[in-house]
Parts: structure tokens; sequence; C-alpha cells
């Protein structure tokens, strides 16, 4: 597990270089076909954190989209895969109930480090992270989320390709969505003011859009509360969806909220049918950069002049992984044999290539 986790953190700092505040790899190749990632950054540090781990009879896929400052994105990235891995290897697999386990066993971990920190850090109590993870393993689809990171699958419904559709296969946890408004609703009947509308949206307690994260202990536990709560108003306990891949299944496209802000699924899944495969995720990025300038009235140039952290009032941070799903040919399988593992995960900070060490340094002061 330890070199597991050293894998990531080293091919993390050997990706592909962009410009101003925007990472990205053009293209690499997986188990069922071919993988592309991009990162722009808006906020001071950078709150997205992503990896992509491919084996010959697997593929992962992390998109953490964190709140209130980075460390809860990058405690995931560093312990949600290594959980995976020693779950489905004790469990014979990968399965719902070990998806689970991995996000319960992530909660439980940062819960202990929040503990054991709060002293030196009081602020770690409101951090938190949505958390999105796919995987692929034995022609099945496995996608978990908490939050409002979203997965989108491009599916043919034409023979020639001409017509593809998008299918959300994830749940935005997100009481802007009515649905999700009246479940948590329904699991605080007596709280009246469980979920208010503050500042043009809705929030649970006034405070937070998402009913589901890792971390964001105050709304959780009443030994961190600053606000009064009669029991805690989020989970961890992810939603999961498991689908047997068909031939008809083109790619898979997993993106932080900062994406959907600027695109629809539909729109999304055009760029990605209508453009070259490399550097696609890039490409999206920039056509959702491009639409938060044209809300401003601003050119996309201009935009990429403004600086991390003043840059957060024109856009999020956006994380985008596109999957190429070329099961039905079997020619990526074969390319793939020559490399047993890789994995790639973006930068902490963009450009900022030592930007995990003092992160790293307190990780290991409290552990």
């Amino acid at each position: 597990m330890m070199l597991l986790r050293s894998c990531y953190r080293f091919l993390g700092r050997r990706g592909v270089g962009g410009d101003g505040l925007l990472w990205h790899t053009e293209l690499k190749s997986h188990a069922s076909g071919d993988y592309s990632i991009a990162v722009v950054q808006a906020n001071s540090s950078l709150e997205d954190q992503s990896q992509v781990f491919t084996s010959p009879s697997a593929t992962y896929v992390g998109v953490y989209d964190g709140h209130g400052g980075p460390e809860a994105s990058r405690f995931v990235n560093n312990h949600l895969f290594p959980f995976l891995h020693k779950f489905s290897s004790e469990q014979g697999g990968l399965s719902v109930d070990v998806i689970k386990k991995a996000f319960s066993a992530t909660e439980e971990e940062f819960i202990r480090l929040v503990k054991r920190s709060l002293t030196v850090r009081p602020q770690i109590a409101s951090v938190g992270s949505c958390c999105l993870v796919g995987a692929i393993s034995d022609d099945k689809l496995y996608v978990a989320n908490l939050g409002d990171s979203r997965a989108v699958l491009g599916r043919r419904v034409s023979p020639d390709k001409s017509s593809v559709v998008a299918e959300r296969l994830s749940t935005d946890h997100n009481v802007a969505v009515e649905e999700v408004r009246k479940e948590v609703e329904a699991l605080h009947p007596d709280d009246s003011h469980i979920v208010v509308y503050t500042r043009g949206v809705w929030r649970i307690k006034g405070i937070i859009q998402v009913s589901r994260s890792i971390g964001d202990a105050y709304l959780k536990k009443p030994e961190f509360n600053r606000v009064l709560l009669k029991r805690p108003v989020m989970t961890a306990e992810p939603s999961v969806l498991i689908r047997k891949l068909r031939p008809d299944d083109l790619f898979l496209i997993f993106a932080s909220d900062g994406l959907w802000e600027q695109l629809s699924d539909e729109a999304a899944v055009d760029i990605v049918l209508k453009n070259p495969r490399a550097g696609i995720a890039k490409r999206l990025v920039r056509a959702a950069l491009q639409e938060a300038a044209r809300k401003r009235e601003m050119r996309y140039d201009d935009l990429k002049k403004i600086e991390k952290g003043i840059r957060r009032h024109f856009h999020d941070d956006i994380t985008v992984v596109v999957i190429y799903l070329d099961h039905q040919r079997g020619s990526s399988r074969r390319r793939f044999k020559g490399s047993a593992i890789g994995c790639t995960t973006a930068p902490v900070d963009i450009f900022s290539r030592n930007a995990d060490e003092p992160e790293e340094d307190f990780l290991h002061a409290v552990a």
C-alpha cells in the first residue's frame, strides 16, 4: 500500500505542463482505452485533487473537490485508493461493499486527523471534500460519489456514432436540487430551518450546499459543532451506481462542479465526440473558461491573466478526466500490457512542485 502511495505522488509530479494556471496530460493508456486529465486553478490553494490509477485488470478515477481549504481533498487523494486496494484484495474483488468501506475508512481517518490537529489548526474542523470515484473492472463500471462532482457517459444511439447522448451516472448531492433538499428535510422533520435560502442559493443551516462529503466534522460530530445541531446534517455515505459496460458506451467524463457550472452534460459530451482524443480534457477545461469569460463579457486571454485567488470570483477550480472506452476493439488492452501499473495524479498546486511538502509535514506531525 505504501508503494502504491509513493507511485501516485511520484508520477503526479511528472505531468505535462500547460499555460498559466492550467495543467494537463495529453493522452495516456488504460486497460480499456485512453484517458486525458486537466486541471485549472482558481483558488489561492488548489482545492481540487485528482488521480487515475491503471492496471491490466482495472482502472480507477478519483476527483476530489475540497471546500474550506485543501486539507480534506489532499487527504482523500492519499488515502481513498489505498483503502480501495486493501479492501478489494481482502474481499476478492471490487464491490459496492468494498467501495462503501473505503469511503467510511477514509472518513474515519480524516476525523481522527481533525481531532489530533484541532489545537494546532482549529479551522480543519470546517474543511471537507466532495468525492467522485469511477472504477472499471471486468467490463463493469462503478460510480460512487459524495457531493456535486459529476460523471457523465457519452453513449452512441446510432450505428455511425453521429448521434450520441449524454447519460448522467451520478447524483448531485446539492440542496439546490429539489429532490436532495426534500431528502435532507425528511431526515430532520423537527428542524424547520435545516435548509434555508440565503445569499442566492439553498444551503444546509445556511452554511453549505452539499449534503454529503468527507470531512466537515463540525456538521457531523457534536464535539466539533459550532452551530446547534440535534444530529449530523451531512453524511459520508456515497451513492453507488453499477453498470455493465456495453459496446455503445463510448467515453466517460468525470469532473468537479467547476466544469458543470459552465457547461451542460450535453455540451461536454458533444465537445468530446467532435474533437481529437489528445488533450481532450484540456479542451473541455478551456471551453468552460471561455464560457466563464463570456458571462463576464471578457476575453479568454484576459481571464488567463487573472491571478489565482482573485480568479475564484470568475470561476471555480476545475478538474476533468475523460476516459475512452474501447472494450469492443480490444486493441488498447493489448497496447496496455507493456505496463503493469500506471498512475497519474494532478499537481497538489499548479506549478508549485513543492506545494504539498508543508501539508505532508503537517500530516506526519499529527500522525
